[in-house]
């Protein structure tokens, strides 16, 4: 049976990777793939305490929200990226800080 803090140095590992990833990458795809790793590290963390400590839904849906902000981010992050692309035709993060509103 796999117990609690199993779950939660899964889930460390997962935030650590996805922190490790927006911090050593320039590329604007891989830090929202950072951003991904961070969040479903957030929702196995609510799913997992409420399994083992509360014994009820709200972790779950908790997590069900933050997977479904999670699809939306990337789904808009994605359109940002593909115009960016048309624009500049790079995606590395040191030619998005020369836009000018």
């Amino acid at each position: 049976m796999i117990t609690l803090p199993s779950y939660l140095f899964i889930s460390f590992v997962l935030f650590i990777c996805g922190l490790v990833v927006m911090i050593a990458r320039k590329n604007i795809v891989a830090i929202m793939l950072g951003i991904e790793l961070i969040l479903n590290a957030a929702a196995l963390n609510f799913a997992a305490y409420t399994k083992f400590i509360n014994q009820n839904l709200d972790g779950h849906i908790i997590s069900l929200f933050i997977i479904v902000i999670a699809a939306a981010e990337a789904a808009v992050g994605l359109a940002i990226v593909i115009r960016f692309y048309q624009i500049k035709e790079s995606i590395h993060i040191d030619d998005a800080t020369q836009l000018q509103s």
